[in-house]
C-alpha cells in the first residue's frame, strides 16, 4: 500500500513513501516481549540476591509480628473501665485488634474444610501465576501464535498441581506446626508436578518452553507456597499469644541444642515468650537463634532490666553439679524466678519432655558430682539372690527397693508394716520387674518373731531399714520408739542369724553418735545388737551403715520448707545457727548397698557426706529459687519471713559421724570404715530382755535409765534411777519363768 503525502516547501513535491502498515497484535507483542526481558532481567537480579533478601524478611517478618502482638501494644484502660462489664470488655478488646490479628482470627474461625478449601484456591493463584511469570520469560522471540502455542500449559499444570496436592497430603498437616520436613515434602511434591508436566507435554506433541523457564517454574511454585505456609503459621502463632497478660517474657540461659528446642517447643504454648538467649560460650555472643539474639552470660542483669524479665529457664541439662550450682547461686543473686529443662537422662527414657520446666530442687544445689558405682560391689551381692527390705515403703526402704530391682534379684521381699506405703512401693516396682524377679509385697513388723521365722530362711540378703526416725515423735513416744528400733532390730537381726541369712545390713544414722534423743539412743544400741551378733554368728555377715540427713526425706526440712513457701510463709527454723549433713537419696542408697557388698561382718561404715550446710542458708535458698524474696529487718516488704521457734527436745546443733575411733578408707572413696567400741553379748542380752519388760510395764522413767546404761553417752533430761546388773539378771530370770509357766 502507498501512501502519498502532501506538498511541503517551496513548492516542490516529496518522493511518494512506503510505509508498511503493522498488524496491531504484533505491536502488542513487542511489547509484551519487551516488557518479559526487562522482567527476566529483574528475575534473574532477583534469584541472585534471594539468600539475603531472605534474611532480612525473616528478621523483619519476626520483629514485625513482636510488635503487632506483642502483649505491651494493648490498650491501657484507666481505673473506671474496671466496672465496665465483661461483654463490653469483650466488645472493646475485639475492637482493638490489628487487622493482620482479624484476619487471623477469621482464619481459625473457620471449619478445617475451609481451611483446607483457602489453601487449595491460594496454591491455583501461585500455581497460575507461576506459569504466567515463568514459561513466557523463555520466549525470547515470542510473537502471538507462538504465545497462543503455549496456552495449554496454564490449564494443564492446574489439572495436575491440585489432585497432586491433594493425595500427596499437602492439606492433611497442620499450618501452626510446619516445619523443615513440611518444606522437604512440599519441594518434592512440585519436582514430581515439573516432571510429570514437562512428561506430558514430550508425549503429546505440543511446543515445549526453554529449559530454564521449567526451573523457573518449579522455583516460584516452590517459593510461593512455602512461603504462604510459613507466614501462616507465624501468624497463627502469634495470633496464639494474643491475650495479653498472660505470656511471660522470659530469657533462656544455653543457646545449644536444648535452648533451641526449648524455644520451638515453648513458641506452640501459650505461657512464655522468649525474648533472649544467654550464653556462656563468647563464639555465639551477638548472633540469633530462631529470632531472638543471642547475650553474653554477663550481660544478663542488664538484659532483665531492659526486657522487664522476671523469670529465665535454665536450658543445659548436661551441666555437672557443680557448675549448675554457680550458675544458680548468680541467678539468685538477681531476684529473678529460675526454671529448668529436665536432665537428660529424663529426656532420653521418654520421662519428661524438654518443655516440662520444673523449679530447681534444692537436692540438685545441695548434693555432689556422683561418684561413680563400682560395679563389682553392686551386682555379685543382689543378682539372682533372695532380697528383703524392710521399711520398704520408706524414704531409704522404697529407693533401696528401686535400685535392688534393677539388679534383677531372684525374688524381692517387700517387708511393710503401713498398708498405704506398701501398696504404693508395690505398684510403683511392678512395671518395672525384669523377667525372672519375682516381688513379694508382705504386710507386717520385723518385731513379729512369727512372721519372721516364716519368710527369713529363704532370704539371702537383708537391708533392715525400718525404724522410727522422727526424732520429736519418738521424743513425745519412748517406749514405742524403743520397741520399735531396738525390740525390733534384735527380733529381727535374731531371726535372721537362726535363718541363716548371708547377709544383714542395718541403716544406722549420724544421730546415733554421742546421741543427745531417745531415737538416736535406740539407733546405737541397734548397733551394739549387730555386733554382738557378729561375733556370735560368723555364718551371717552383719554390718551397719551410718550417714547423716537425706534430702526430701519424710523427716527432713525440704518439703517443710517447700510447703511453707507455698503457704506464703513464715518458715520456721529452730536455731540460726543449726547444721547438718545432706545426701540425695540415690547416692545414699547407692553407697550403702557398695558397703554391705564390702563387709566382713561387724562393720560400721560411715559415708562421706560432703561439706555441712547452715539451714538458714538452705531455707533462704529456697525463698530465692522460688522468685520470692525475703522479708527481715532491711527488707520489710519482702515475701518469706523466717522465724526461729527454738530447738526441739533432743535435737543438736551438730551432727558428728565418728565416736571414738579413725576412720579407715575402703575400695570406695566415700565409704569408710569405724572400729567402734562394742558390748559383750552375755551383758547385752540380759540388759535388752529387761529393757523388753520395762518396755511392756510402760515405765518409762526405768526404761530411759536403762537405756543410759546401754549408751552412757546419752544422758536423758531426768534423774536417773540406776538398776543393779544383779536385780537385772534376777528380773530377767523371774521373766523366763513366767514366760515358761504361760507355755
Amino acid at each position: 500500500m502507498i501512501v502519498t503525502s502532501p506538498s511541503v516547501g517551496f513548492g516542490r513535491h516529496r518522493a511518494p513513501v512506503r510505509r508498511q502498515k503493522r498488524d496491531p497484535s504484533a505491536v502488542f507483542f513487542d511489547f509484551v516481549k519487551l516488557c518479559l526481558e526487562v522482567g527476566q532481567t529483574c528475575v534473574s537480579v532477583a534469584l541472585l540476591a534471594l539468600p539475603t533478601a531472605l534474611r532480612r524478611i525473616e528478621f523483619h517478618w519476626l520483629n514485625w509480628l513482636s510488635r503487632s502482638f506483642s502483649p505491651t501494644r494493648r490498650i491501657q484502660s484507666d481505673i473506671a473501665a474496671e466496672t465496665v462489664s465483661s461483654s463490653d470488655r469483650s466488645d472493646k478488646q475485639q475492637a482493638s485488634r490489628s487487622v493482620p490479628q482479624k484476619i487471623v482470627g477469621l482464619i481459625v474461625r473457620l471449619s478445617p474444610l475451609g481451611r483446607r478449601l483457602l489453601l487449595m484456591s491460594v496454591d491455583a493463584l501461585i500455581v497460575a501465576l507461576a506459569v504466567g511469570m515463568s514459561f513466557p520469560l523463555g520466549l525470547i522471540d515470542a510473537s502471538g501464535i507462538q504465545m497462543q502455542e503455549f496456552a495449554w500449559l496454564l490449564p494443564a499444570a492446574l489439572s495436575l498441581a491440585l489432585p497432586l496436592y491433594v493425595f500427596g497430603g499437602q492439606y492433611k498437616s497442620l499450618v501452626r506446626y510446619t516445619g523443615s520436613r513440611a518444606l522437604y515434602q512440599l519441594v518434592a511434591r512440585n519436582v514430581i508436578l515439573v516432571l510429570v508436566l514437562a512428561g506430558l507435554g514430550l508425549l503429546a506433541g505440543v511446543p515445549m518452553p526453554a529449559r530454564s523457564s521449567w526451573m523457573l517454574f518449579g522455583l516460584l511454585i516452590t517459593a510461593g507456597t512455602g512461603f504462604v505456609r510459613f507466614m501462616l503459621r507465624d501468624l497463627l502463632l502469634a495470633f496464639h499469644h494474643r491475650l495479653p497478660g498472660e505470656v511471660k517474657p522470659v530469657v533462656i540461659y544455653g543457646a545449644g541444642a536444648a535452648g533451641a528446642q526449648l524455644q520451638a517447643a515453648l513458641r506452640l504454648g501459650n505461657q512464655y515468650k522468649v525474648v533472649a538467649f544467654v550464653d556462656d560460650d563468647p563464639s555465639l555472643s551477638g548472633r540469633m537463634l530462631a529470632g531472638a539474639m543471642i547475650y553474653s552470660a554477663h550481660l544478663l542483669p542488664q538484659l532483665l532490666r531492659r526486657l522487664e524479665v522476671q523469670q529465665v529457664l535454665l536450658a543445659i541439662p548436661s551441666l555437672s553439679r557443680l557448675r549448675h550450682r554457680s550458675i544458680v547461686d548468680a541467678l539468685q543473686k538477681l531476684d529473678v524466678a529460675v526454671m529448668q529443662v529436665p536432665g537428660i537422662d529424663e529426656i532420653a527414657a521418654g520421662r519428661a519432655r524438654i518443655d516440662t520446666l520444673r523449679p530447681i530442687p534444692i537436692e540438685e544445689l545441695l548434693g555432689r558430682d556422683p561418684v561413680c558405682p563400682n560395679v563389682g560391689l553392686l551386682g555379685p551381692g543382689i543378682t539372682g539372690r533372695v532380697v528383703l527390705v524392710s521399711g520398704a515403703g520408706g524414704s531409704i526402704g522404697s529407693e533401696l527397693c528401686r535400685q535392688v530391682v534393677a539388679l534383677a534379684p531372684r525374688r524381692l521381699i517387700l517387708l511393710e508394716n503401713s498398708e498405704p506405703s506398701l501398696y504404693a512401693i508395690d505398684q510403683e516396682l511392678r512395671p518395672l520387674l525384669q523377667r525372672g524377679t519375682e516381688l513379694t509385697a508382705m504386710l507386717g513388723s520385723v518385731g513379729d518373731l512369727a512372721l519372721m521365722r516364716n519368710i527369713l530362711p529363704e532370704v539371702q540378703v537383708v537391708f533392715h531399714a525400718a525404724a522410727y526416725k522422727h526424732v520429736p515423735l519418738v521424743e513425745m513416744n519412748p517406749l514405742a520408739g524403743l520397741a520399735n528400733n531396738v525390740i525390733g532390730t534384735r527380733t529381727f537381726a535374731q531371726a535372721a542369724a537362726q535363718a541363716g541369712v548371708e547377709s544383714f545390713t542395718l541403716i544406722s544414722t549420724d544421730k546415733a553418735v554421742r546421741p543427745t534423743n531417745v531415737m538416736g539412743a535406740s539407733k546405737r544400741v541397734c548397733e551394739l545388737i549387730l555386733q554382738a551378733l557378729a561375733v556370735e554368728n560368723p555364718g551371717t555377715c552383719f554390718s551397719m551403715v551410718r550417714f547423716g540427713n537425706v534430702l526430701g526425706s519424710s523427716g527432713s526440712v525440704v518439703p517443710l520448707f517447700r510447703r511453707q513457701i507455698a503457704a506464703g510463709g513464715p518458715i520456721t527454723l529452730t536455731h540460726p545457727d543449726i547444721v547438718r549433713y545432706f545426701m540425695t537419696i540415690p547416692e545414699a542408697v547407692q553407697l550403702v548397698m557398695q558397703a554391705a557388698a564390702m563387709a566382713r561382718g561387724g562393720e560400721c561404715f560411715l559415708l562421706d557426706m560432703g561439706e555441712p550446710v547452715k539451714i538458714r542458708n538452705l531455707a533462704e535458698q529456697m525463698v530465692r529459687l522460688s522468685g520470692l524474696s525475703l522479708c527481715d529487718e532491711s527488707h520489710p516488704e519482702g515475701d518469706i519471713e523466717i522465724r526461729y521457734v527454738g530447738l526441739r527436745p533432743g535435737e543438736k546443733l551438730y551432727e558428728e559421724l565418728l565416736i571414738d575411733a579413725e576412720a579407715q578408707p575402703t575400695d570406695h572413696p566415700l565409704i569408710f570404715c569405724a572400729n567402734e567400741n562394742s558390748m559383750p553379748a552375755d551383758q547385752l542380752w540380759p540388759r535388752l530382755n529387761v529393757l523388753a519388760a520395762l518396755i511392756a510395764q510402760h515405765n518409762v522413767k526405768s526404761v530411759l535409765a536403762l537405756m543410759h546404761q546401754l549408751v552412757p553417752e546419752w544422758k536423758p533430761d531426768l534423774d536417773l534411777e540406776p538398776v543393779e546388773a544383779s536385780s537385772m539378771k534376777r528380773k530377767s530370770t523371774h521373766l523366763k519363768l513366767v514366760s515358761l509357766a504361760r507355755h
